[in-house]
């Protein structure tokens, strides 16, 4: 055990530190003090669930994606703080975060969404635990909600030729060719701009994603670090690229002095940022409906389509991975899976050549 002291508001308050090994309460009392010659001290004795979390919420400020804060936030003020905000944070147990969540249940939640609210309790409480104002973090004592699975819906290469064939001429036209051939999200292609476009080399670099925050829309950073790549365009999407290049300098120069110039590939009829909304309600849907495609095929959709086509083709999961800018190969692989029905017979196949002519041959029962 160590102790330290702290001035709040009011009195000078003793303060104690436990940890298992002397050294390990050495480095804890450490970091206590440097927190608090810092100005990171609180009443922490006193302190409700409430108060404690929209002080973790000015903390984040500035650290995570808006949002990602903005997630936190309705968490937060719409179901958590509602249901546990009067607890004092040194009282919360596990069972209040439990009936936490089956009440919410309860209520009509879907487990996806209950789920989301764990995350962002264990996510508050783990700050809480590293600055010393809880010896543990109650929530991971609860099992969470798991969310089913989603099916994924892919077009297959008859259907993606017909709906190219419906987008011939439409000035959204690269948008699609680009969704399917490159994977790129619906933010990602809707943040792109033209410096990040080198249409003599043949690439693309994904820089910025579109973000909300307040009902406005925003170009944030991308959603994990290994989302910010450079892709190599196909022949395809790079003479769709052109072409839709040559039809929006001939639209800018129809509507001067209308066209506000953000340098976005994709931009409203203003030059603006299309709203995602609208792209799936008035644009992709109408697509869909002139190829003869189900109506509740997503955007998203096109991503999965791109994956699939890759991987049913036999290019390596890595390489789809690292197309599709996911963290790591696991999402890819767990993602689908389900696609790559030839795996097995491959590696079995694979292992049969590599031990050819080392093993005896056996006679079948009958023939013995």
């Amino acid at each position: 055990m160590a102790r330290y002291t702290v001035e709040t508001a009011t009195r000078k308050k003793r303060k104690s530190i436990y940890a298992k090994t002397r050294q390990e309460a050495a480095e804890k009392l450490t970091k206590a003090m440097a927190d608090r010659d810092g100005g990171l001290v609180f009443d922490d004795e006193n302190m409700r669930v409430g108060e404690y979390l929209d002080t973790w919420l000015n903390g984040l400020t500035g650290s995570v994606r808006q949002s990602t804060l903005d997630g936190y936030e309705i968490a937060v003020r719409v179901h958590i703080k509602p249901a546990l905000g009067r607890l004092k944070l040194r009282k919360l147990t596990p069972a209040h975060v439990a009936s936490f969540y089956q009440d919410r249940l309860s209520t009509g939640a879907a487990p996806a969404s209950v789920n989301k609210l764990h995350v962002t309790l264990h996510k508050a409480l783990d700050q809480a635990v590293k600055w010393n104002m809880i010896p543990r973090n109650v929530s991971e004592a609860v099992k969470a909600p798991r969310p089913a699975s989603k099916e994924i819906w892919t077009l297959c290469a008859d259907q993606v030729r017909a709906m190219f064939r419906a987008a011939q001429g439409d000035r959204l036209e690269a948008l699609y060719v680009l969704a399917v051939h490159t994977g790129m999200r619906q933010g990602e292609l809707l943040a792109l701009k033209w410096p990040d476009v080198n249409l003599r080399d043949g690439r693309v670099s994904i820089r910025r994603t579109i973000t909300k925050s307040g009902g406005q829309l925003l170009l944030g950073e991308p959603k994990t670090a290994k989302s910010r790549r450079t892709i190599t365009l196909t022949t395809g999407s790079l003479n769709a690229l052109r072409a839709h290049r040559k039809r929006q300098l001939d639209e800018m120069m129809q509507r001067t002095g209308l066209w506000r110039d953000h340098g976005l590939v994709f931009a409203s009829e203003a030059g603006t940022l299309i709203n995602p909304t609208n792209l799936r309600r008035r644009h992709f849907a109408s697509l869909l409906k002139r190829a003869g495609l189900p109506a509740d095929t997503r955007f998203h959709d096109l991503r999965h389509t791109c994956a699939t086509l890759l991987l049913v083709k036999g290019v390596h999961p890595k390489f789809v991975q690292e197309l599709l800018g996911h963290a790591n190969i696991a999402i890819t692989l767990d993602t689908y899976s389900h696609v790559i029905p030839g795996m097995g017979d491959a590696t079995a196949s694979a292992m049969e050549d590599a031990l050819e002519g080392d093993q005896p041959e056996v006679q079948d029962a009958e023939d013995a």
